[in-house]
């Protein structure tokens, strides 16, 4: 039960169209039939000005991030573990070794469950943006190492060729690698396996997400940000 309450409240929380509702707030318009027809940062930015479109990023990545810190409380492990001597890196009181491991999968599919319901937001007929600032939340608190990397790819792209789209395509893909990275080479990644299945799953929804960016880019016709 406490499983499926995650898991279900992760996909309401992921599933808030805080794009959408202030572009409709601020000019009474669809932000869908915008630009990408995305509710994301950067489409909200086009239509309804950057302090809109940092608001709509803010609030995205918050809403990933409460996803998994509740489905964390809900599941009863801490959001902040200490290291400790140990396999798990932390002990828990009333967790058994499985159940501990059963408990990280459920979160990891949490996690997962708040990028699709940004995407696929049931009050918008499943209809809403591409799950990057979701995603950061997400890993925020799953792998902050990861994101602080995949971050700095981002940006690299976006200085160099303008289009977010491509730098939000290439940071969601090297966050699997940068959480191998991180659990090599910086900090163990305690339960990596669930951790880096909810990393491909999600960088797997951002791309799908992005097609017809992808489309467009190859075809030369992708706007630029400016």
């Amino acid at each position: 039960m406490r499983a499926a309450s995650a898991i279900i409240i992760a996909y309401l929380l992921g599933s808030i169209p805080f794009g959408y509702l202030i572009v409709r707030a601020k000019q009474g318009a669809d932000i869908r039939e915008t630009g990408s027809g995305g509710t994301g940062a950067t489409n909200v930015s086009r239509r309804a000005g950057k302090a809109a479109g940092m608001i709509t990023l803010v609030l995205d990545a918050l809403k990933g991030a409460t996803a998994v810190v509740v489905a964390k409380i809900l599941l009863l492990l801490p959001n902040f573990p200490m290291a400790q001597a140990g396999q798990t890196g932390y002990i828990l009181v009333g967790h058994s070794g499985s159940a501990l491991r059963d408990a990280h999968w459920w979160v990891a599919a949490a996690a997962v469950a708040a990028i699709v319901g940004h995407i696929f937001p049931v009050w918008l007929q499943f209809r809403g943006g591409k799950g990057v600032a979701t995603g950061v939340g997400v890993f925020l608190v799953l792998a902050p190492i990861a994101v602080a990397l995949a971050g700095l790819v981002f940006i690299l792209i976006v200085v160099l060729t303008r289009y977010v789209s491509l730098g939000s395509i290439v940071a969601a893909a090297t966050i699997p690698v940068f959480v191998m990275v991180q659990n090599a080479f910086i900090r163990p990644v305690y339960y990596l396996a669930p951790t880096i299945t909810a990393a491909i799953m999600g960088a797997a929804l951002i791309i799908f997400a992005h097609r017809e960016n992808i489309g467009r880019l190859l075809r030369g016709t992708e706007s630029k940000f400016r």
